[in-house]
């Protein structure tokens, strides 16, 4: 009915301006499709539309009619939805992913639905709108372009073929975003080749989800549920000084029960109430995978607040309060070669997974790489030693980037300088390597890039600190520290940001947990807004939250979606 297109423009958008395709407009006439869009026609975010598998977006005028029945809108002008084909027909529940068209002289082919973004909601002025689409069975649908050609509007579409397994864009579209996720219908959905790998990709995850996990791995990675709710008291039993500025804590329950087993790569959070106020810190464990006590990890930083409290503080008696073990940094089973590299106290949840695999005598290739200013600020070397000598197929590779007048090279270290592409290379790594990366932000995108040059692929990575943001569209600005937002304190619970470093009290004014970490500039990822893609799932430590409006699949227990969520109590959370 027509052929709508757009190139991006700047969008001023709650202060801040968007790049953004989404408006688009009919034209007159025959138009070019070619292999990546439409003549005239651009995407403003190539990580999340465009590109081969979505070159042309498909929406259909029953849908136009349903929403403005809906929304009770009488403007609606074909383009609106972002789309570059208006159809009369070819509805989402009844159109295949695989199936193929001739239309004028292109043929095409659907590879998946509509991944829906705020900018949609932002075209048309009704932010709830990616939640809706999905909720009401009705995202559209792109395709692949098979054969350039001509386009105009009135061409018919002819159909040519039906994909296999003759599964619907709605019914794909509901397996991944709504609550259910059959395995059978992930299953179904890999054995169709034309879907984009993107949703292959997430019919993988979908269908490895172990039984009985609760959340959604396709969107998010999959994390086991945390063995307790908010904090409990832990007891310290044991202090050790591993170097000038690292130490540990050992931490038993009070009853000297067992603790609840933490896979190898978790990390604990301690709530300090320090004379300057209460701090929220997370500390990477470090012993032992199954040990009835903890060990978490310390580096006391020149001016670190809560590592100058522990160590002043935290002897044999002394009680702290702890969240349960968290995160998805962890080893994961199988008979494929491992990396264990790390830099600094970046070591610490690896020589968890050391543990782990020493505790089994794995039988797995194991490297052990670790970097570090010299002997003197090399924590756990004789430990780390001794576990690799358990190992019958562990080596190590041990950097120092200013070796000590005492460092010896071929007993302390084996090569001075900082871990570099070229060490890695003399390392002859097997491609099938699965990589687990810890240490500064900058190391590990250096590093992670290396490994890629290499054909590793498998590559985990953890980042102390805040995680970098994701705001798809947003015009980059100077990044600042998180700080409390403008005006007077809030009158609501107090609200902890504990990758960030930061509390501060709820102000209803603010319509999510989202907006309120953008007003401290607090580092946050997202692409909804409104409870659909799960890209602000995060950690919920303690605390309860309410939602406005309820997420299309609520996330597991233990994680919160902060883009639709307000605080009904004090939170702590993972960000």
């Amino acid at each position: 009915m027509s052929v709508n297109v757009g190139m991006p423009r700047d969008v001023v958008w709650h202060g801040r301006t968007v790049y953004t395709g989404v408006w688009k407009e009919p034209v007159e006439g025959p138009v070019m499709l070619r292999r990546l869009n439409l003549d005239g026609d651009g995407q403003g975010d190539l990580g999340g539309h465009g590109g081969e598998q979505r070159a042309v977006l498909v929406y259909q005028l029953d849908s136009y009619r349903h929403w403005q029945r809906e929304l009770g809108r009488d403007d609606l002008t074909h383009g609106n939805f972002g789309e570059n084909f208006t159809v009369d027909g070819l509805p989402d529940d009844e159109v295949c992913i695989g199936d193929r068209y001739r239309v004028g002289e292109a043929v095409v082919e659907v590879t998946q639905p509509r991944v829906t973004c705020y900018r949609v909601g932002l075209r048309m002025g009704e932010p709830r709108l990616p939640a809706l689409l999905v909720a009401h069975h009705r995202p559209g649908f792109y395709l692949r372009v098979l054969t350039e050609g001509l386009v105009q509007a009135g061409d018919e579409f002819v159909k040519l073929s039906t994909g296999p397994e003759a599964m619907t864009v709605a019914e794909i579209d509901a397996l991944l975003y709504l609550p259910g996720h059959p395995r059978d219908g992930a299953a179904r959905a890999l054995r169709i080749p034309a879907l984009s790998p993107g949703w292959q990709e997430s019919m993988r995850a979908l269908l490895a989800q172990e039984e009985g996990r609760e959340g959604n791995a396709g969107l998010v990675t999959a994390a086991a549920p945390p063995a307790w709710t908010g904090f409990r008291p832990l007891t310290v039993i044991g202090y050790e000084e591993d170097t000038r500025d690292v130490f540990s804590l050992l931490l038993a329950a009070a009853d000297g029960a067992p603790l609840p087993a933490a896979l190898p790569g978790q990390f604990l959070t301690l709530r300090l109430p320090t004379p300057d106020g209460t701090l929220v810190r997370s500390y990477s464990l470090s012993g032992q995978p199954g040990d009835p006590a903890y060990r978490i990890s310390v580096k006391q930083e020149p001016h670190g607040a809560a590592g100058a409290y522990l160590r002043a503080n935290m002897r044999p008696g002394v009680t702290v309060e702890a969240a349960a073990p968290r995160g998805t940094f962890t080893l994961e089973t199988g008979d494929s070669p491992v990396l264990l590299l790390s830099a600094g106290i970046g070591v610490t949840p690896v020589l968890a997974m050391l543990h782990a695999l020493a505790a089994v005598r794995s039988e797995r290739a194991v490297w052990w790489v670790h970097g570090a200013r010299d002997g003197a600020e090399h924590a756990f070397a004789a430990e780390a030693r001794e576990l690799l000598g358990r190992l019958p197929h562990g080596r190590a590779w041990i950097c120092y980037s200013r070796p000590g007048p005492d460092d010896v090279a071929g007993r302390d270290f084996a090569g001075a300088g900082r871990i570099t592409a070229d060490v890695l290379r003399g390392l002859r790594l097997p491609p099938d390597t699965a990589a687990y990366l810890c240490g500064p932000a900058e190391f590990m995108t250096q590093i992670a890039a290396a490994l890629g040059d290499l054909g590793i692929t498998a590559v985990h990575s953890e980042l102390f600190g805040a995680q970098p943001g994701l705001t798809p569209g947003i015009a980059a600005a100077p990044a600042r520290a998180p700080h409390p937002p403008a005006g007077d304190p809030g009158p609501g619970p107090a609200v902890s940001f504990v990758r960030s470093g930061l509390t501060v009290p709820w102000d209803p004014a603010y319509g999510s947990l989202l907006e309120l970490a953008e007003a401290c500039d607090v580092p946050v990822r997202w692409s909804c807004r409104t409870g659909v893609c799960h890209t602000c799932e995060s950690g919920l430590l303690s605390g309860e939250v309410d939602y406005l409006p309820d997420p299309v699949d609520a996330p597991a227990d233990g994680s919160v979606l902060i883009c639709c969520a307000r605080p009904r109590t004090e939170l702590t959370l993972d960000v």
